[in-house]
């Protein structure tokens, strides 16, 4: 997701020789047209780089507006896709837009993706969920991701761990209380920014409303080791959950390179001692 730009610009061969250069091995693919051509690099950077492609994504069901494949239409081009790039995992990015107001549609969700997950299984492959901050609402006292584990049991997870924080989560505690169903992480730190100066020129010709909103938005996401997550802990939880995958995201980069921010979480987690995991 974080190089779908340089995917776009140069395509993904010579942006996966890019991140190899940096030191990681393995890329999860998501939010990339899954062309003839694009499938066909991704196979080359496998082969010749050594890159593996530790799992694809797909929707359920095209959403308007959401370019993609679907598992409901495109079952059989997609279970194509993961043997051609010898990918056993397969992720589902988020809960249908429609499906978060409504827990008889989260429920019809769940019904749907489990039944996907066990036709996926006689194909070879798992199929997990992605989890945001929304699946920490409670429903009768019970977290939705609770929820939707519980009603679809053939779906793994696959955690995040700036979500869960932002869930108001613990995101160790998380991985520990699904360590039978977590295969992949996502490692993406969790930083409060600084309030912008523009913020206090609207308090000061008193707009308290734009400046509250700027006080309450300073939650960013960041590269990991640059904000307040303890991704020592987060590591160790989730080696000692036999976690395979831990895969390195950031949905905003503030401005920054995306190379340089690669750079700096790869940076800092070789520093935490963790060379050795890529």
């Amino acid at each position: 997701m974080m190089l779908k730009n340089s995917f776009a610009e140069v395509g993904p061969f010579e942006t996966l020789r890019k991140i190899s250069d940096i030191g990681y091995h393995a890329v999860e693919v998501s939010q990339i047209p899954m062309t003839t051509e694009n499938v066909a690099e991704l196979a080359r950077a496998r082969d010749e780089l050594g890159m593996n492609i530790a799992s694809l994504s797909a929707s359920l069901r095209v959403a308007p507006g959401m370019p993609g494949e679907s598992l409901t239409t495109d079952f059989d081009k997609i279970v194509a896709d993961c043997r051609t790039l010898d990918t056993t995992m397969l992720r589902i990015g988020m809960l249908p837009f429609d499906a978060m107001g409504s827990l008889d549609k989260v429920l019809e969700f769940c019904d749907d993706t489990n039944a996907i997950a066990r036709r996926l299984a006689d194909e070879g492959i798992s199929l997990y969920y992605h989890n945001h901050h929304i699946e920490f609402a409670k429903y009768d006292g019970k977290h939705l991701l609770d929820i939707i584990a519980d009603r679809a049991p053939d779906m793994g997870l696959e955690i995040d761990v700036h979500w869960v924080q932002r869930g108001g989560l613990d995101p160790v505690a998380t991985i520990r209380k699904y360590r039978d169903r977590v295969a992949m992480v996502h490692l993406k730190d969790y930083r409060i920014g600084n309030i912008p100066d523009e913020a206090f020129a609207a308090l000061a010709s008193g707009d308290h409303k734009t400046f509250m909103a700027a006080f309450t938005g300073v939650v960013q996401f960041a590269e990991v080791g640059e904000g307040n997550l303890d991704f020592r802990a987060i590591v160790e939880e989730s080696l000692a959950s036999e976690v395979q995958y831990l895969l390195v995201e950031q949905d905003d980069l503030y401005g920054r390179d995306v190379f340089d921010c690669l750079q700096t979480s790869y940076d800092n987690l070789v520093a935490l001692g963790y060379s050795d995991l890529f």
